[in-house]
């Protein structure tokens, strides 16, 4: 094997499709951490963060991913603010099934009926009559997932939701719930050097179901590795540049959606696209 040749460079313009319908290009936005701290209460500047989410769109990214627990309810209002009436390609994807009591508080709750008035609430707030890809956020161990997933599925037939997708789930609870719903997405803590959800991405590979990893970046500072280094001092890049660009070419379903505050290092993260490897670096991070 020639462990010199590049792996194909994944710029911003590359996509993956979900659900048949959906064009998304493989680097999107998660839009937590537009919020106060501890994702509690609006953010510190709202002017900024109104900014940042206009970039983030006319730099190219179509993908952004929220929930109605992030603030809660307002990264859902800043999205809105910002981009509404949306770009015909934008697509937004939310999530319920979180409930927030405080900063750094997030108990679950998915009966159907709290699930339904909250996918109402997400329409209501994102100004849209049909959300693209509406995510159940965790399983809640008090409710049957068949339930929880059983609502969603009568709000796609409504026409409220487009897509489901599932959110931190083993691969049998996955299985389970394909069962219920037709599952498009799935959204698990995945970096790397966290790879603890390497068997789901596997069978979402196989059955052509995007992978959504969330913390792509470790929070940085998880991210120390003398392999990590060496390769992204060669490249003449950030750690997390390169954990970005190792993400895409793990595989063609990874759709990394990294969130940030910052409109610069929003920039860096999105350069993190032209980041080609070679099959001997590529390996000796894998």
């Amino acid at each position: 094997m020639n462990t010199t040749s590049p792996i194909a460079p994944l710029p911003v313009g590359g996509s993956i499709t979900i659900g048949g319908d959906l064009t998304a290009r493989r680097f999107g936005y998660g839009a937590m951490r537009i919020t106060g701290k501890g994702i509690w209460g609006p953010p510190p500047d709202r002017a900024a963060a109104i900014a940042l989410l206009r970039h983030v769109v006319a730099s190219g990214v179509n993908f952004i991913d929220t929930a109605d627990s992030y603030g809660p309810d307002v990264s859902e209002e800043l999205i809105a603010e910002a981009l509404h009436p949306y770009a015909e390609d934008l697509i937004i994807a939310t999530k319920g099934a979180l409930v927030r009591t405080g900063p750094g508080e997030w108990p679950i709750d998915a009966r159907p009926e709290r699930l339904r008035a909250c996918c109402e609430a997400s329409l209501k707030r994102l100004k849209l009559d049909c959300i693209d890809l509406y995510q159940l956020h965790r399983i809640d161990p008090k409710v049957p997932v068949e339930e929880s997933l059983g609502v969603l599925v009568d709000l796609q037939r409504e026409g409220k939701i487009k897509h489901i997708g599932i959110s931190q789930v083993s691969v049998d609870e996955y299985e389970r719930c394909k069962k219920t719903a037709t599952i498009v997405s799935v959204q698990n803590l995945y970096n790397v050097v966290d790879r603890s959800s390497e068997d789901l991405l596997v069978v979402c590979e196989r059955d052509g179901v995007a992978f959504l990893p969330w913390f792509p970046l470790g929070g940085g500072s998880g991210l120390k590795h003398d392999a990590i280094e060496r390769v992204a001092k060669a490249h003449g890049v950030t750690d997390m540049q390169l954990a970005i660009a190792w993400l895409l070419a793990r595989s063609p379903m990874m759709l990394p959606i990294a969130g940030t505050s910052s409109l610069e290092h929003f920039d860096e993260n999105l350069a993190s696209t032209k980041i080609a490897l070679t099959e001997k670096e590529f390996a000796s991070l894998s």
